[in-house]
């Protein structure tokens, strides 16, 4: 998981009218995120690399804001789902998200509350306008957790709005793999667990090559996640893992950050 995107399912009771209090015992003084307007939300990018080209393939947006006491992400969307405001935050999320990276594919991540709020079928969101593709990104976890939401009403947005699902953070040990199958994503991204130290073990290799091949078999793309070393980057190069993300490549940025391909030739003779 690339933090700072990713929405977390806090299993934390909506707060009384009254709310003011310290967030997660950080000694941050709470403020409603239902203030939050899109001048105060900050989004940067980060390449998805095409493995067989080195040429960014699409975008992933992540999640920032210009508040001190949700400087951290994790926190904001804590509050986010104790206020019931996922639904809100996510819309202003892609109205910036959008806005600022108007011209290319772009990932961006959904928290599961935005499924049963209905803030995702409304037709005016951002996502239904985008010129190119747009991928939807919901976690391993909430697939399986929020079955029934995914296989229904993202199925449903995906299919009317033209945009392909992605499972992130596959292999982190939350869900069945059946459930993964049933949603049938369009791409589907390694966990960090499955990438760290794959140039140092063999086992692990093997492992990533035959999820690899399961998910071509089953009609689904690959993103390695979490690349920052060129030994890394030669490892899954040989597992066929079609697309890598990670610092080694860029850091989240905004304006969009130029893509770093560490090799002078074409990936597939560099692997050689």
């Amino acid at each position: 998981m690339v933090i700072g995107a990713r929405m977390v399912l806090a299993s934390t009771k909506p707060p009384p009218p009254d709310f003011d209090r310290t967030v997660s015992g950080l000694g941050l003084r709470a403020t409603s995120v239902h203030d939050l307007t899109t001048s105060d939300i900050d989004v940067v990018f980060q390449p998805i690399v095409d493995m067989h080209t080195g040429f960014p393939f699409a975008y992933e947006a992540l999640t920032r804001c210009r508040w001190p006491e949700f400087k951290n992400p994790v926190v904001l969307f804590q509050q986010a789902e104790a206020e019931r405001a996922c639904g809100p935050l996510g819309r202003k999320v892609r109205e910036v998200a959008f806005s600022r990276c108007p011209d290319a594919p772009l990932f961006v991540n959904l928290h599961p509350h935005e499924l049963s709020d209905g803030w995702l079928v409304r037709p005016d969101d951002p996502l239904f306008f985008h010129d190119r593709a747009v991928f939807l990104e919901i976690t391993e976890s909430a697939a399986f957790s929020y079955f029934g939401l995914c296989a229904g009403v993202l199925k449903e947005i995906c299919s009317r709005g033209g945009a392909y699902l992605v499972v992130d953070d596959l292999g982190a040990g939350h869900s069945n793999l059946k459930r993964i199958v049933d949603l049938e994503p369009h791409v589907v991204k390694l966990d960090i667990a499955l990438i760290r130290g794959i140039e140092k073990n063999r086992r692990q290799q093997i492992l990533v090559r035959q999820v690899v091949s399961l998910c071509e078999e089953l009609g689904a793309k690959v993103v390695a996640e979490g690349i920052e070393t060129e030994e890394e980057l030669r490892a899954l190069l040989d597992t066929g893992a079609h697309y890598g993300q990670g610092y080694l490549f860029a850091k989240p940025a905004f304006p969009i950050p130029a893509s770093r391909w560490p090799f002078e030739r074409a990936p597939a003779l560099a692997a050689q």
